[in-house]
């Protein structure tokens, strides 16, 4: 594929006279080193712009953790190679050639979340300073005092799509009933810190390093909030492998009432599946229907 120029122009700003090849899914510079590139259209800045303050908030917490952003920005006059490019993002990091977890990857990433990421918190609350986008949803985001009005934020978020492309009004309802009831029940007594979460960490977001055999993980939808809530959606659609999960929690003890830990557990992977249900449709309605009515017994028998 050919490479654009902005990514060269970019590198000779702190190595002059470098060139880039294209290799595979990778570049390659003339110094030997790989990067991972890519321009999107100009409707998607924002969602480039998410990734990598994302990026930018993991390397300060977890060095290594993620791949590290080299730059992000909008080509410009100076940097297009057609006017059509001005106003398109672009995005350059550096290159982990990615291959699948590993059990003891797995305790590597569970004690690095544990002890680095999720230890990393917020002076600003409960949120995030940009959009960020949880595969191509948007959140919106912003700052919150508390956890119950941030995470009721992100769920609002989905309900407000979801009345957007219709059909899914008895869903819209349900969803009202756990804003009001299950939120406040299960999230109100929670005392804890924002902490940064990656956002999105499924099985397909985590791999191990081929070249050091570390845990690596990507494609982020950072934002601050409950340490648990980024654990939910590793039990879902392909999991995790569970010395992950023994690991943490071994670092990082499941936060008081404990015994709520599982209903948590269900709120949060609710927001999976209502998002997958705003992505692709109505087959993942039944899934959050069923969170949903758990939940609202539970709650109710309280």
């Amino acid at each position: 594929m050919p490479v654009h120029r902005v990514f060269e122009l970019v590198l000779q700003r702190e190595q002059p006279g470098v060139s880039l090849t294209a290799e595979g899914s990778a570049l390659r510079s003339s110094t030997g080193q790989r990067y991972f590139a890519k321009v999107g259209s100009a409707g998607g800045r924002d969602q480039f712009i998410g990734e990598a303050e994302s990026l930018k908030a993991m390397e300060r917490a977890a060095p290594g953790l993620a791949p590290k952003l080299i730059a992000c920005g909008i080509i410009d006059s100076d940097t297009k190679e057609r006017d059509s490019d001005v106003g398109r993002p672009y995005f350059l990091s550096e290159y982990k050639d990615i291959g699948s977890l590993t059990p003891t990857a797995a305790r590597a990433l569970g004690k690095r979340l544990a002890t680095e990421l999720h230890a990393y918190k917020s002076t600003e609350g409960f949120g995030f300073h940009v959009p960020t986008y949880c595969g191509q949803t948007r959140q919106e985001n912003g700052w919150y005092e508390s956890w119950p009005e941030c995470f009721d934020a992100l769920i609002g978020g989905l309900a407000d799509k979801l009345k957007r492309q219709g059909s899914y009004d008895s869903l819209c309802k349900q969803i009202e009933e756990v804003r009001q009831h299950v939120i406040p029940t299960l999230l109100g007594p929670l005392v804890i810190q924002p902490v940064l979460l990656h956002g999105d960490l499924w099985s397909g977001n985590v791999g191990v390093d081929r070249s050091t055999g570390a845990p690596v993980i990507f494609d982020p939808s950072s934002y601050f909030g409950h340490n648990e809530a980024d654990l939910a959606i590793g039990k879902m659609f392909g999991s995790i492998p569970e010395s992950f999960y023994t690991t943490y929690h071994e670092h990082l003890p499941k936060s008081e009432p404990q015994e709520e830990y599982a209903l948590r557990q269900d709120l949060y992977q609710l927001y999976h599946y209502l998002n997958h249900t705003v992505l692709f449709g109505g087959g993942y309605a039944g899934s959050a229907r069923q969170k949903m009515d758990r939940l609202l017994k539970e709650v109710r028998a309280k």
